[in-house]
């Protein structure tokens, strides 16, 4: 079970709470006397939030959780995400003063992906301002209709509420004027409805009725019989590269290979800071495992396959000031960090001599030097950061690439098309076997997804196209895998620069969701301030003394305006930003001109293409191909 919630709603005081509750720990710990169970990470207890992601054993009378709390802050979601993959159930904790702030409701469409069901705990139900019905009535409206608070017994008044959630549900109770403990468990794995509970945490008032609660209406983990395992942390403890796992089916022995030669040496069951080591870890159970150097958060073991690539992804990009420091050891350190987090996404120029790092913000950049100089004794500056951008298309095209130099040969048709928003790059084939082998067609589907494509205006990554296999040639004697994967790279390509050459190429550009909160006073400097950042708003609640103005505006605009909103409201007002999506760019033609990428000039990824005549290779531009391809077009 994981707790997920927005910064300081208090999702560390239920954990530790939890615990206390269930005798796990003698003493109730807590965040701000940094004794909390679980951060008892240095770095953590100095800034006062959870960072990484921590387990912790309890029981409370015949169920046995394993808990796993997350990160609050924005910055870190991506370590929250990677949690969600593995739970079986989840408490989102909501404070009861702030109510659904943007993170909450970014982390109810993370747990609606991973179709994680849900319990909602309301906390801090005892302080000034706090109105639990209003929040409860807020999640109804913004969430699900099937929050429901929950009591025990269940009254006349939610047995209703639950059963109107599902037809075969509702027809249940129609005729028989009750619901099964069954019908309710079903209900709640299906997320169709979601117990909610309220108290205050810190003052141990609502812990027990959440403990009765998850005891009562959760079921057991159902393993698979073939061993499967899914991983959804890496860490470093001293010399220790520790993978963290859970268990989804048969069962972990020591010593057993996990990945090709790679032995699991130790598996480590942990509780807080310490562990046990344990000869066989049994399906649906966590552990930590040393001795293996290549895996990654989202990796399937055994019958599990990989997950696709994490929803929540950087949007700013840092080049990193060694101040003095050997290059290379910083270098070093920052894989480390990359190991365990692997969207920082370090990339190193050996040309340049220099090193950029992918971030979510602010924040996580503050934490990143503080891991850098406590773990590797490296003080090191970052410059100001720049937008991550990315490229997709607006019209559909067929690309073609032809890969020919002497004693080789592969022909490919790709036909392109605009995806919808936010589904990044996806692959089909519909392509006859007696046009390419099924060999063929394999070689080109892996090839297609072995890089990452990049879009012909700024060379930033392509983003939300669906690219489909419709054709192609290949020769018996002289084709090798190495020529369609050529082949296949020169298509994508080619078929991009003719959508540019049509002005169909779409700049992209990363678009917060935000939340400002100023005096009466200052709502119309806020609003010049977002349309000058080229930005949407709605006028929210007013509470006579302040505004909740909610919209979206971009990244590259509004990412140093939160200091501005402190400085003009002297400190009284706040703003709450949530990377939301990528939107066409506002000033896509500036950015271009300002690159000067030359998509033809990047070799890597080149566009152009090889024939063969008079026994030698020789390159073909790409607007040359339509005239030059050994196959015909589809489109034609």
């Amino acid at each position: 079970m994981g707790i997920v919630a927005h910064v300081d709603a208090g999702k560390t005081t239920l954990s530790e709470a939890l615990l206390y509750r269930t005798g796990a720990r003698r003493k109730l710990g807590r965040v701000d006397n940094g004794d909390a169970f679980l951060d008892p990470d240095q770095l953590e207890k100095k800034r006062g939030i959870t960072i990484f992601s921590h387990e912790a054993q309890l029981k409370y009378n015949d169920l046995g959780i394993t808990l796993l709390d997350t990160p609050g802050h924005i910055d870190f979601v991506a370590q929250t995400e990677q949690v969600l993959q593995v739970l079986d159930y989840a408490v989102l904790v909501v404070d009861a003063t702030n109510g659904l702030e943007g993170t909450t409701l970014t982390l109810w469409r993370l747990l609606d992906h991973y179709h994680v069901p849900t319990f909602i705990f309301i906390n801090k139900t005892d302080s000034v301002g706090a109105d639990p019905q209003a929040v409860l009535k807020n999640l109804q409206k913004s969430c699900s209709p099937g929050c429901i608070m929950f009591a025990d017994p269940l009254n006349t008044d939610t047995t209703e509420a639950i059963a109107s959630q599902d037809d075969d549900a509702l027809t249940e109770y129609l005729e028989s004027d009750q619901l099964k403990p069954a019908t309710i468990q079903r209900l709640i794995r299906e997320r169709k409805v979601f117990p909610c509970y309220a108290g205050a945490a810190l003052k141990l008032t609502g812990v027990d009725d959440l403990l009765a609660g998850l005891a009562k209406w959760t079921v057991p983990f159902t393993p698979h019989q073939e061993f499967g395992a899914r991983v959804f942390k890496i860490s470093h403890d001293k010399n220790d590269r520790l993978t963290w796992l859970r268990v989804t089916g048969g069962q972990l022995q020591a010593k057993a290979a996990l990945v090709g030669d790679e032995k699991a040496n130790q598996l480590r069951d942990y509780n807080g800071a310490r562990f046990t080591i344990q000869q066989t870890v049994l399906a649906g159970d966590v552990c930590a495992v040393t001795g293996l150097a290549t895996t990654f958060p989202g990796q399937g073991l055994g019958a599990e396959d990989n997950l696709r690539q994490a929803i929540f992804q950087p949007v700013l990009s840092y080049a990193v000031d060694p101040q003095g420091n050997d290059i290379h050891a910083c270098l070093t350190a920052l894989r480390q960090l990359e190991d365990e987090d692997p969207q920082l996404a370090v990339t190193w120029s050996e040309h340049l001599q220099e090193i950029h790092v992918h971030l979510m913000g602010e924040v996580q950049l503050e934490v990143l030097q503080q891991l850098l100089a406590e773990r590797f004794q490296l003080q090191l500056g970052f410059d100001q950061g720049s937008i991550l951008y990315k490229e997709t298309i607006t019209d559909t095209v067929e690309g073609v690439g032809h890969f020919e130099p002497l004693r080789h040969y592969a022909e490919v048709h790709l036909r392109m098309e605009p995806g919808q928003p936010g589904s990044g790059l996806t692959f089909a084939d519909q392509c006859r076997t007696d046009v390419l082998s099924h060999n063929w067609q394999q070689q080109i589907m892996t090839s297609l997804g072995a890089k990452e494509h990049r879009g012909v205006l700024i060379g930033a990554p392509l983003t939300d196209v669906k690219i489909t296999l419709v054709g192609g040639r290949g020769s018996i004697v002289h084709s090798v895998g190495g020529d369609f994967r050529e082949a296949t790279w020169r298509a994508a390509r080619q078929g991009l620069m003719e959508l540019r050459a049509q002005k169909k190429c779409q700049l992209l550009e990363p678009w917060y969701q935000f939340r400002l909160i100023v005096p009466q006073s200052e709502v119309g400097r806020a609003i010049n301030d977002i349309q000058r950042m080229n930005g949407s708003f709605q006028l929210g609640t007013d509470n006579g003394v302040a505004t909740t103005i909610t919209g979206e505006a971009p990244v590259a605009s509004m990412r140093d305006y939160a200091q501005e909103v402190r400085n003009y409201t002297h400190g009284q007002g706040q703003l709450e930003c949530v990377v939301a999506s990528y939107q066409p760019c506002h000033n896509a033609e500036e950015i271009i001109n300002d690159r000067q990428y030359d998509p033809v000039a990047d070799l890597e990824n080149t566009p152009d293409s090889v024939f063969c005549a008079h026994g030698a290779g020789y390159p073909v531009r790409w607007d040359r191909l339509p005239e030059m391809a050994h196959f015909p077009y589809m489109n034609k």
